[in-house]
């Protein structure tokens, strides 16, 4: 009985930050008289499907999908990698100023992006690699993000070291102790990092508009706002293609919350 009230406060939370969402359900299912209509309804009267296949060929969404796919995935299993790879240097090895970087390392999450969004300009385009996708995949092979590697590095070490040692007797490598036994145990957190880092790179949007020129280059992002500014006035067409969007955000994170909520909860486990 204690825990009613709790639960109704959740419930009415979870609604109250739903309406975004399911208005915009609603509204791209609208046709464009039922949508000028007033007042407003929540549920179409007509559900018009017609306007996910305007909005769909509208403009070249397929190969916006398929951009944002590539870059998406590729950094994804970047930053996982190498992000775990730095982990486990900081989590398994002592070395000399290893907390001193570790913390320089943390420090970096309190750097705003723009302090260093110009330097990093002129540097891709010193390399002539404007208007490409180096610059939006190659950052994620050097270290995969501060916060992932703190994230894995917490799990890491609530993994018993007995289980490093053993694994030596037998003859492993450190690499081959790294991918045969700490990943699959850091399952958890692996998955948290991967979520993470496709949902920035999914929704990604000021680094494919500084860098891409060319609109067969767009991302999903950049596509959005050219489909914005081109048919603004097709609200409904708008929240449908906002949908295609999100979409795939929304599915992966119902598919992968428990591992989410796992790895978070399990990473503040561990040693210093």
């Amino acid at each position: 009985m204690k825990r009613i009230p709790t639960y109704i406060l959740l419930i009415l939370g979870s609604i109250t930050f739903s309406i975004p969402f399911i208005w915009t359900i609603s509204t791209a299912l609208k046709s464009s008289s039922e949508y000028a209509k007033e007042p407003s309804r929540l549920i179409p009267a007509h559900p018009d499907f017609s306007n996910f296949a305007k909005a769909w060929t509208a403009l070249p969404f397929p190969t916006f999908v398929w951009n944002t796919i590539f870059v998406t995935v590729i950094c994804t299993i970047a930053q996982v990698v190498t992000g775990s790879l730095v982990a486990y240097g900081f989590s398994r090895f002592t070395f000399k100023w290893r907390n001193f970087l570790f913390f320089t390392m943390l420090a970096t999450m309190m750097l705003p992006g723009q302090v260093t969004q110009i330097p990093v300009f002129l540097v891709w385009r010193k390399l002539h690699a404007i208007d490409t996708f180096f610059p939006l995949i190659v950052p994620a092979f050097f270290g995969g993000g501060a916060f992932n590697i703190f994230l894995l590095r917490q799990f890491f070490l609530s993994i018993p070291r007995e289980l490093d040692e053993a694994a030596m007797l037998d003859g492993a490598g450190f690499v081959r102790i790294w991918w045969r036994i700490l990943m699959p145990l850091s399952g958890p957190a692996v998955a948290s990092v991967a979520l993470f880092s496709f949902l920035s790179h999914w929704d990604a949007f000021e680094a494919p508009l500084i860098y891409l020129n060319s609109p067969e280059k767009y991302t999903v992002s950049i596509g959005l706002r050219m489909f914005q500014d081109s048919y603004g006035t097709n609200f409904e067409q708008v929240m449908a293609a906002s949908l295609v969007h999100i979409l795939p955000t929304i599915l992966l994170f119902f598919v992968c919350q428990r591992y989410f909520l796992k790895g978070i909860t399990l990473s503040g486990m561990g040693g210093k």
